[in-house]
Formats: structure tokens, C-alpha cells, sequence
């Protein structure tokens, strides 16, 4: 095991990026554990203020966000300080993003549906940083012969061709299956050959005239909906407690609808 680690993730530079997964992950499951126990009155938790200001713990998040970044940068890939400077990163980045629906929104949507925003994004920013741990390269350059590192037209074209799938796939409205596609090529062919999605740019303008088309597009996206987003949401309610009530609140959670544990 000790051997395997070794040869898969120190020697080719990537313990600063494992530490900084971790820390992150670590960050926001202790973050919604401390929030939803602010919610729900339990623990010797609160929420932070100052001058009668609610700090929301997107404040400090950002903080070390940026001394973790630039630290990074300049200490280099390797070495005790990156890996130090990476986990401070980490547990920057996982505040951040446990309020990114707060951000996005510009409004304390932190347990309403927008809020789901939030979830969304670490466990996709999780998942693109385990594909990069495992070995695969942004638009597929791992999967590249030594012979055609070689040749920088063949190198250029790929990049430029996966890139348009990538395109093709984002102005359908497949944004989940776009950001994953500069690590997996296939899935960004995938997105950029099926049905656009209702109300995506490309649907409007490549299905205006087409109404079979269009018909297509809303049943497809109808059946798909239908079938994955209660999973989905279950999924969202696990991990960030949306199912959870606040005492003495109504039957659902809405903007505001309690303490974030800022």
C-alpha cells in the first residue's frame, strides 16, 4: 500500500492536491454537521456576528482561499509548505462553496431550493478533482501517444475538437455534462450529439422552426427529470439536511428560512 501511494500520488506531485480534496471534503461535511446543529438548537454552536453583522463563514472561507492560492503558487508543487498551503486551500475552498447558492444569488438562500446550488457544486468539484487524482488530464492529453505529443498539429487539433464538444454541449443547457467533459472526451460527445435541453440557447435557436424537435426535447428532459431528481435531491437532503426542519418553522424551508451558522 505504502509502495502504491508512493509511486501513484508522491512521485508524480499530487499529495498537495490529495490534501487539498481532503481538507475540503472534511471542511464541508463538519461545516453542514455544525450548521444543521445551529438549526435545529442543538450543541454549543452559534452563529458569528459583529456589530450587529452577520459574518457568514463565506468571509473567512474566501480569506483562505486566497492565502492558500498564493501560498501555493509560491511555494511550488512540492515540498512540506505546499502541501501545508494546499490544505489551508482546501478548507478555504469548502467554506466558500458550502455558500455558493449565497453568492450566486446574492441572498440568504442558504436552506431553500436555490440553496441546493451549493451541494451541487462541491460534489461535482469533488468529482472532477478525483478523476484528475486518478489520472485523467483536462481534454484528454493523458490518453496521447508519445508520437503524438510529437506532433503539435495533431495535440492542437484534439484540444480544439474536444473543446467544441464541450462548447456544443454548454449552449445546450448539459452544464454538468460540459464541465465533466474537458477530463472525459466521450462524455462531452455524448452531450454534444443529444437533444438540447428546453430553453437552452441551443434549443431556441436550432428548434425554433422544428417542432418535432422541440416536442422531443421537452419529453426527453421531462422523462429524465422524472427519473433522476428525486434521486438527486434525495442525495442533496443527506448530505446538506434540506429535509431538516428549524424549530418552530413551517412546514418548508424558504429564503432566510434559519440560521446558516455563519
Amino acid at each position: 500500500m505504502g509502495h502504491w501511494f508512493y509511486r501513484n500520488v508522491v512521485e508524480p506531485g499530487k499529495l498537495p492536491l490529495l490534501i487539498a480534496l481532503t481538507s475540503f471534503v472534511v471542511t464541508f461535511l463538519v461545516t453542514r454537521t455544525v450548521v444543521r446543529m445551529i438549526r435545529a438548537g442543538k450543541g454549543p454552536f452559534g452563529n458569528v456576528s459583529s456589530g450587529g453583522v452577520h459574518i457568514h463563514h463565506v468571509v473567512p472561507g474566501v480569506v483562505l482561499t486566497v492565502a492558500g492560492g498564493f501560498g501555493a503558487v509560491a511555494s511550488g508543487r512540492e515540498g512540506v509548505t505546499a502541501c501545508v498551503f494546499a490544505g489551508v486551500f482546501g478548507v478555504g475552498a469548502g467554506l466558500v462553496l458550502d455558500e455558493f447558492a449565497l453568492i450566486l444569488h446574492l441572498d440568504d438562500v442558504y436552506w431553500s431550493d436555490q440553496g441546493r446550488k451549493s451541494v451541487e457544486v462541491v460534489v461535482l468539484t469533488t468529482a472532477l478533482v478525483v478523476l484528475v487524482l486518478g489520472g485523467f488530464s483536462p481534454f484528454g492529453v493523458d490518453e496521447l501517444t508519445a508520437d503524438e505529443r510529437q506532433n503539435r498539429a495533431s495535440f492542437v487539433l484534439g484540444l480544439l475538437v474536444n473543446f467544441l464538444f464541450v462548447l456544443i454541449a454548454l449552449v445546450k443547457g448539459k452544464f454538468r455534462i460540459a464541465v465533466i467533459g474537458t477530463l472525459v472526451p466521450f462524455v462531452a460527445i455524448v452531450g454534444a450529439v443529444r437533444l438540447a435541453r428546453p430553453g437552452s440557447w441551443w434549443s431556441r435557436r436550432a428548434y425554433a422552426r422544428r417542432p418535432r424537435a422541440r416536442a422531443r426535447s421537452r419529453l426527453r428532459t421531462y422523462r429524465h427529470d422524472r427519473r433522476w431528481d428525486r434521486v438527486r435531491r434525495r442525495v442533496q437532503d443527506l448530505i446538506g439536511g434540506f429535509q431538516e426542519r428549524a424549530p418552530g418553522r413551517g412546514p418548508g424551508p424558504g429564503p432566510g428560512s434559519g440560521p446558516d451558522g455563519g
